[in-house]
């Protein structure tokens, strides 16, 4: 039986978690009280593409995994830079920007747009997902907000420079994203991914938000 993605992904993200604060994070990763630390990937899963190549499904969805989370890493920036302006995490100008982007970018490799747009409404949902809770986050403990105020005029050409790797990243891999093995490998690259990344508790959930149409985009 085919595996539904966003259940399989998040239920896989969460599986094995140990219930431990997290000591150190990578770049981009915020440590809440109870992040939990992740202990083992998913047994059946684990060895499976070891020995994968770049051209093989594994190594073509990877990519979007890898991709998503420092996408995300940005969202801890955004959420900085919004902190304190009253302004507010939804952007409808800004995602509309963006989508449009990416689309005429789709077209230009001969990808499909409209599953290249699928895909980033769930990247632009799951930067929102950290912004909204590194705002609640810090709302509740000011002493772990930021004090600085990033450009997030500056922020934005980062995104926008992931947003085209993504991009290709999703024109370079439609048949293993059509495959009915898609969702298993894909969440397979995430736990890897999480797990190389030391994601939170925040940045788990946001992940597998990120990459819920993926395996419906081929």
């Amino acid at each position: 039986m085919q595996l539904t993605p966003s259940l399989s992904l998040r239920s896989a993200l969460l599986a094995g978690v140990a219930v431990t604060a997290l000591c150190a994070g990578a770049p981009g990763a915020v440590a809440t009280p109870d992040a939990p630390r992740f202990a083992a990937a998913p047994s059946s899963f684990a060895d499976a593409p070891a020995t994968a190549t770049a051209h093989g499904p594994y190594g073509r969805l990877r990519p979007l995994a890898a991709l998503s989370a420092e996408r995300l890493a940005t969202g801890d920036l955004v959420a900085a830079a919004k902190w304190g302006t009253g302004g507010p995490v939804d952007d409808p100008a800004r995602e509309r920007e963006v989508l449009r982007s990416v689309a005429a970018q789709a077209r230009e490799l001969g990808a499909d747009p409209a599953a290249t747009v699928r895909i980033f409404r769930d990247q632009i949902e799951a930067s929102k997902v950290v912004q909204r809770g590194l705002h609640r986050l810090w709302e509740a403990d000011p002493g772990r907000a930021p004090t600085e105020r990033p450009d997030l005029g500056a922020v934005r050409k980062e995104i926008n420079r992931v947003n085209g790797e993504l991009v290709r990243a999703i024109a370079a891999s439609p048949s293993a994203r059509s495959a009915p093995y898609c969702a298993p490998l894909l969440t397979t690259a995430a736990v890897r991914v999480r797990h190389e990344r030391h994601l939170d508790s925040l940045h788990t959930a946001a992940l597998a938000r990120s990459l819920r149409s993926v395996c419906d985009g081929g």
